[in-house]
C-alpha cells in the first residue's frame, strides 16, 4: 500500500492579536493574489505596550477535534514575507492554557519559498507536556515578542513525510 507523500490542508486562518489580553498590537488577515499566488496574508504593527506583542493567523485543524498526523514527519508552508523571524506553533489536545505550545521560527523571505519543518524541530512551551502529532488541533504563524512590522502570506500548507 503506498502513501502520499504530502497531505494538503485547507486552512481557514483566522487574526488573532494580543488585544485579547490588553495589548495594544495592531494587525488584520487578508486573502488575496500575491506574487500571482492565492495566499493569505497576516500584516500588522507588534507593539509591546501594555504588555502586549503578537499578530497572528491561526487555524483549527480537524474543526477543533484531534488531528493524527503521526504518519507524517512535518509542516510544509509556502510562505512570501518581508524577511522578519516568525513563529511556527502547534497545539495538541494536552495543551489547556492559551500561552502553552509547541514552536519554532523561521525567516520569511521575499520571495515565494517552500518552509519544511520538522515535527522534532518544536519545542514545548511554558509546558511539561509531550509533543504528539497524533493529538494535533491547531497551527499559528506568530509575528512576536519585539516591535516589529508583520507582512507574511501563506499560499499552502501541507504535512510532509
Amino acid at each position: 500500500m503506498t502513501h502520499a507523500q504530502t497531505l494538503d490542508l485547507d486552512p481557514k486562518w483566522e487574526y488573532v492579536a494580543d488585544t485579547v489580553m490588553g495589548g495594544v498590537s495592531k494587525g488584520q488577515a487578508v486573502h488575496g493574489v500575491i506574487q500571482s499566488q492565492d495566499a493569505t496574508r497576516l500584516i500588522g504593527t507588534v507593539s509591546l505596550d501594555n504588555n502586549g506583542g503578537f499578530v497572528q493567523i491561526a487555524f483549527d485543524l480537524a474543526e477543533g477535534e484531534v488531528f493524527d498526523a503521526s504518519a507524517f514527519t512535518g509542516i510544509a508552508l509556502d510562505v512570501y514575507g518581508n524577511g522578519e523571524t516568525y513563529d511556527l506553533r502547534l497545539r495538541t489536545d494536552a495543551l489547556t492554557q492559551p500561552w502553552q505550545s509547541f514552536r519554532t521560527d523561521f525567516t520569511a523571505p521575499a520571495e515565494w519559498t517552500m518552509i519544511k519543518v520538522p515535527f522534532a524541530a518544536f519545542s514545548a512551551h511554558r509546558t511539561d507536556a509531550t509533543f504528539n502529532a497524533a493529538r494535533l488541533r491547531r497551527v499559528g504563524i506568530l509575528a512576536i515578542g519585539r516591535e516589529m512590522q508583520a507582512d507574511i502570506a501563506v499560499s499552502g500548507v501541507r504535512l510532509y513525510r
